[in-house]
């Protein structure tokens, strides 16, 4: 079939007619020229403003560089002829000739100019080339290989730093925003603070304390700020300490004989799980196995401020053993022993829930966690039921995904999100016929295991990912905290400590200085001679002053020390004239009255001057000799009637 040509012309700018402007402005000129008077006013001044506009054009075109645009003729070609060439030079066409086509350059002709048409099939072939459906497959394939390739890289598992807390089970742990300071609890009472600027490679707590004393530490959270923390405990009452371990305030304990749980200042029960508000500084949230939850605002004012009830399926009580924010603080989650997740808005009223999954676990098994992801939309759960739950949001009624066969012990067993929400993590307890306990992590879209880690011979309870250090802290029950961390992809944290290398206390070296002996010097120049340091320290320890010797105690006194005479006047009178001669308790006390009779007789001071005067004569009974007794009977006096 035999083909027209068919001619494309370009739009171009006529400036023909500018020059025939121009040529009849010059006569135009010539003619006022030759005859000026002629002309009206106005039309010379209309002729004057056709030419300056005609000079503005022709200047601004010159600047713009366009005083020969559309000068050129319109192209006229044939269409076979240009699916001629197109034949022959697609299969001579280089690769780099097809890439520049595929990325949608146009085709232009020997002279430069672009070609503006339809364009033949074998062009277009070669600008967009097909791909095989075996092909797609196999990039999808390579593309699913490198996301699981990425999420094995993210885990920051190629080092590991172990931390000694004690000998018993670690149920909480707890890292301040910053990265800079680590906290753990144990069920042993004690609460441990770790410094990583501090810390050498021996890797030892700054500080050990007992904060509530003989009840386990359950739970541990810093602030938004990092310079306090929410102390959960064995006890109805929970703590809030300062950075250095200070108590800075105790919650009120609650009337334990009060029913009505809304008209207690505080918790009857012991406490389950609390929490701080992502972004109020002094609100946290405490949950009890009195069966509420409670909001608390300010560290001055001791009383909650709200009270949250959780309900059971018909009305009844059921206790909340774990509770948390959402990253928005719009939301407070809690799962109860009922096996139920229960959820409620804070920007409405606490009465009713907003979403409540009845059977979202085993009942009478605690969710020991529920935790929110970063972005808000999902939430997890743990439970001892052996099981782990991811939720969506937005469709509570059935859970995304159920993972089993995760056996946990304590009722503090918890699980955490990556900081990309990629991930989620959590570790087992260590079964019967099993050797070590592992964490396992699974992937949030695919729901698949993407690793697992064997991490101690005992349970793993608590697993923290710090989302500033990127690194793992991993809390297990026999009293040792691990951290996992990435050598590149990790910062700052444990790394502090394992470049520095512990050090002995350097002691004072002292030089000894020799002595010069003059034996005739005079006593005022006269050194004493150096001795041995041990008889120069037996010397110092006979010394009172020098070896800082106590005072002596006291065999008597009252209200303190008192003087050697006493420091009143019955210890005056004992010490100088009762203990002043002491008698001896053996000898007969009637000889020893009659032993001072006759000095007494001779010498009276005491008793007899002042009697002198008024004493009666005594008259003693004389004794009667035995010999002269008679044997008349003695005569009684007669009774008067």
């Amino acid at each position: 079939m035999q083909r027209g040509k068919i001619a494309f012309g370009k739009i171009n700018l006529n400036l023909t007619s500018t020059e025939s402007k121009d040529s009849n402005c010059g006569n135009a000129l010539a003619c006022t020229s030759m005859g000026f008077k002629k002309i009206d006013k106005e039309q010379m001044q209309r002729k004057v403003e056709e030419i300056s506009g005609d000079l503005e054009n022709q200047n601004l075109k010159e600047i713009m560089g366009i005083t020969s645009f559309g000068r050129k003729t319109a192209k006229i070609f044939d269409i076979n002829e240009q699916i001629a060439k197109a034949k022959e030079v697609a299969p001579t066409q280089t690769q780099n000739e097809n890439e520049e086509l595929s990325k949608g350059n146009v085709l232009a002709d020997e002279e430069g100019d672009e070609i503006i048409g339809p364009l033949p099939s074998t062009a277009i072939n070669i600008l967009r080339p097909t791909k095989d459906d075996e092909s797609e497959d196999e990039s999808e394939g390579e593309e699913s290989d490198e996301d699981e390739t990425d999420l094995l890289k993210n885990i920051p598992d190629t080092h590991e730093v172990k931390m000694q807390h004690g000998n018993r089970a670690i149920l909480a742990l707890a890292g301040d925003s910053a990265g800079a300071r680590l906290a753990s609890g144990s069920i042993d009472y004690d609460m441990c603070f770790w410094d990583f600027a501090g810390m050498d490679s021996a890797m030892r707590s700054f500080r050990t304390i007992q904060p509530c004393d003989n009840y386990p530490i359950r739970g541990l959270q810093y602030s938004i700020t990092g310079d306090v923390i929410l102390v959960i405990s064995g006890n109805a009452q929970a703590k809030i300490l300062d950075r250095d371990g200070f108590e800075k305030m105790e919650c009120v304990k609650g009337d334990q004989y009060i029913s009505d749980m809304n008209q207690t200042k505080g918790h009857t029960a012991q406490l389950t799980a609390g929490c701080w508000h992502p972004f109020t500084k002094e609100e946290f949230l405490t949950a009890a196995l009195d069966g509420t939850l409670r909001i608390w605002k300010g560290l001055k004012n001791k009383e909650q401020n709200i009270v949250i009830k959780t309900r059971a399926q018909g009305g009844l009580k059921t206790n909340a053993s774990s509770c948390g924010y959402n990253r928005d603080g719009t939301l407070i989650a809690a799962g109860c022993v009922d096996g139920s997740l229960q959820t409620w808005d804070t920007r409405r009223m606490f009465v009713n829930t907003t979403h409540c999954v009845r059977g979202a676990h085993q009942k009478n098994c605690e969710i020991t966690s529920v935790v929110f992801s970063y972005l808000g939309h999902l939430i997890a759960t743990r439970s001892n039921d052996e099981s782990m739950k991811l939720w969506d949001l937005r469709n509570l009624k059935q859970p995304l995904h159920a993972w089993s066969n995760l056996y946990s012990r304590y009722d503090t067993t918890d699980c955490c999100f990556s900081p990309d929400d990629h991930l989620l993590v959590t570790g087992e307890s260590l079964p019967k016929g099993q050797d070590q306990a592992n964490m396992y992590f699974y992937n949030v879209q695919t729901f698949d295991e993407v690793k697992r880690i064997a991490v101690t011979d005992s349970h793993i309870i608590k697993t923290l990912w710090h989302p500033k250090l990127n690194q793992l802290f991993v809390g297990c029950g026999n009293g040792v905290i691990k951290c996992y961390y990435d050598e590149k992809r990790s910062f700052r944290g444990a790394k502090l400590c394992v470049v520095k290398t512990y050090r002995k206390k350097k002691h004072a070296e002292i030089m000894g200085v020799s002595q010069i002996i003059t034996p005739h010097a005079l006593p005022m120049f006269r050194q004493e001679k150096s001795r041995s340091s041990r008889k120069k320290i037996e010397k110092e320890r006979l010394d009172p002053v020098k070896s800082r010797r106590p005072d002596l105690p006291i065999t008597s006194g009252q209200g303190g020390r008192v003087a050697s005479s006493g420091g009143t006047l019955s210890s005056y009178v004992i010490r100088n004239l009762g203990l002043s001669k002491r008698v001896d308790d053996d000898q007969d006390p009637r000889e020893a009255i009659l032993k001072y009779a006759k000095e007494a007789e001779e010498n009276p001071y005491w008793i007899a001057p002042a009697y002198k005067k008024t004493q009666p004569k005594p008259v003693f009974s004389e004794p009667v000799d035995p010999s002269e007794e008679s044997n008349e009977p003695n005569v009684k006096k007669a009774k008067k009637e």
